[in-house]
């Protein structure tokens, strides 16, 4: 019998634990009484990076690793600290990259801290990024924040347009 690796098994305990929470939460937990309106937030963000020491790439593509220190501006006014995972040959036009960061500050007012988690994709020069707030990760007055973030890089600068939600007793 072929035993499965540790990460898939982590992977498929996962989403066997969240198919049964879905399964057994009560309706009233899964539909909300008022639907939630949807805000808007802009500005800039200045970003660096600092190499951590990569993997071993004996096995095969090296995978690089990355401090990430930002400072939002704006509607957002942040710091955040994560790292990132890349991989792939970006001179050529093809790469990939997933990351995390916690994000403490203010968004329009509202003081705490949630997670962001990046995916993108590079492939012939054409990008796919997606980056999202980590469901549950908000603490305080973000405490229930969901949204997505769209990060825009023009003439080297860095700018973001964040559309979330904030359950009503956040607002």
């Amino acid at each position: 019998m072929k035993r499965k690796p540790a990460a898939a098994l982590a992977v498929s305990a996962f989403m066997a634990a969240a198919c049964f929470a879905h399964a057994q939460a009560p309706a009233s937990k899964m539909q909300r009484k008022d639907p939630m309106m949807t805000r808007h937030a802009e500005g800039t963000f200045d970003v660096k990076t600092t190499p951590i020491a990569a993997d071993d790439a004996t096995m095969g593509t090296l995978i690089g690793r990355y401090a990430l220190v930002k400072q939002y501006h704006g509607d957002l006014e942040a710091t955040a600290k994560g790292e990132m995972l890349g991989a792939g040959e970006p001179s050529s036009g093809n790469a990939g990259y997933v990351a995390i960061e916690q994000v403490t500050g203010s968004l329009n007012g509202h003081a705490g801290s949630f997670a962001l988690s990046h995916i993108g994709a590079m492939q012939g020069g054409s990008y796919k990024l997606s980056v999202a707030v980590v469901p549950g990760s908000g603490t305080a007055q973000l405490t229930g924040l969901a949204g997505t973030l769209t990060i825009t890089v023009a003439n080297g600068k860095h700018s973001y347009s964040l559309e979330y939600t904030l359950p009503a007793a956040a607002q």
